[in-house]
């Protein structure tokens, strides 16, 4: 028997209802897959989050085992990249999405964008990051191969306490980034984003209600995991040539905006999609994660919690109860 959280329908008087429950299920529930995996570690990212707590937006199938991201031992597969003892990564790939995720003692999983474990990372600090962290890898790459150079001015990061923003702020930072940190908490968090690597902390109530379309230009660049009007204030306060990156839509996924920041000012939007980036760039970002994190600051950041405790935990994270990242131990000693 496979231990898993999985989300199922539930009857409701009104409309489908979902809700999330930890199950022993049969190892023939979790369906084809050409690769099986012993799972070691998974995560909780705000998408795990919804999916845990019955919200709608990420599970588009059920009975599906929830979790976007695993680390784990290949047991058996028919991917020559991969054999028998190989640590193994997957992040996004349509996880916790139409195909069962790693929040279970067992995955059987297509390993087409599955990449190997990178030498310098532990699993469970692999898991730690997740999706989070890689996004966040990715967008800070992004901005750097269009351009951006910490010579051209501070850098926005908002959603700055959250998985994405404070992995892409401890990158900037350490790439020598002028960091500004965009939160609804400064009081709160001013040390947290501090120890982080943020110069500067910016009140999200001076971007979170729709302004005009060119504002005053402050921002070479911007790592965006709110969307909405957050994202259209960024874009109008970016420098003329900024690159903003947009990975997330924790806020909206509207984008009120003009073509103003694109033509008066030469502003590249760029879209980072983490669900289906091909290995290469799977690759480079964890590269990237590898060399130019302090492991040991995230070790500060980070919560453990059993399989058991992962629904408690998602309850605690929409509840902005948690920050940092939560990482879940389904086998640590695997």
């Amino acid at each position: 028997m496979v231990r898993a959280i999985v989300v199922r329908e539930v009857p409701s008087d009104s409309r489908p209802s979902r809700v999330a429950t930890l199950e022993d299920v049969s190892e023939s529930f979790l369906g084809d897959g050409g690769t099986v995996v012993d799972v070691a570690f998974s995560g909780i990212n705000y998408k795990d989050a919804l999916a845990l707590t019955g919200r709608p937006g990420v599970v588009r199938q059920t009975p599906l085992v929830a979790g976007i991201d695993l680390v784990g031992t290949v047991v058996t597969s028919d991917d020559g990249r991969f054999a028998p003892g190989d640590w193994i990564v997957l992040n996004g790939a349509g996880q916790s999405e139409n195909r069962h995720g790693g929040l279970a003692t067992r995955a059987h999983i297509d390993a087409a964008l599955a990449i190997p474990l990178p030498r310098a990372i532990t699993p469970a600090r692999a898991a730690a990051l997740g999706t989070a962290g890689y996004t966040a890898a990715l967008a800070v790459s992004r901005l750097v191969h269009e351009g951006v150079s910490p010579d051209d001015g501070p850098v926005l990061v908002t959603g700055a306490t959250g998985g994405v923003g404070s992995i892409a702020t401890m990158l900037l930072a350490r790439a020598g980034f002028e960091v500004a940190a965009l939160t609804g908490r400064a009081d709160q968090f001013r040390d947290y984003l501090t120890r982080l690597g943020a110069t500067s902390l910016v009140d999200r109530s001076e971007l979170s209600s729709y302004g005009k379309p060119l504002q005053s230009a402050r921002w070479a660049g911007v790592v965006d995991a709110v969307g909405g009007a957050v994202l259209a204030n960024a874009l109008a306060q970016t420098r003329p040539g900024g690159v903003v990156a947009a990975c997330g839509l924790a806020g909206s996924a509207d984008l009120p905006t003009t073509v103003m920041p694109f033509i008066l000012r030469g502003v590249t939007l760029a879209g980072i999609d983490s669900v289906w980036a091909q290995p290469g760039a799977r690759t480079r970002a964890w590269d990237l994660l590898s060399r130019d994190l302090d492991l040991d600051v995230l070790d500060s950041l980070t919560e453990t919690v059993p399989l058991e405790g992962a629904i408690a935990a998602a309850e605690r994270l929409l509840d902005g109860q948690s920050h940092g990242r939560i990482l879940v131990a389904i086998n640590p000693d695997a």
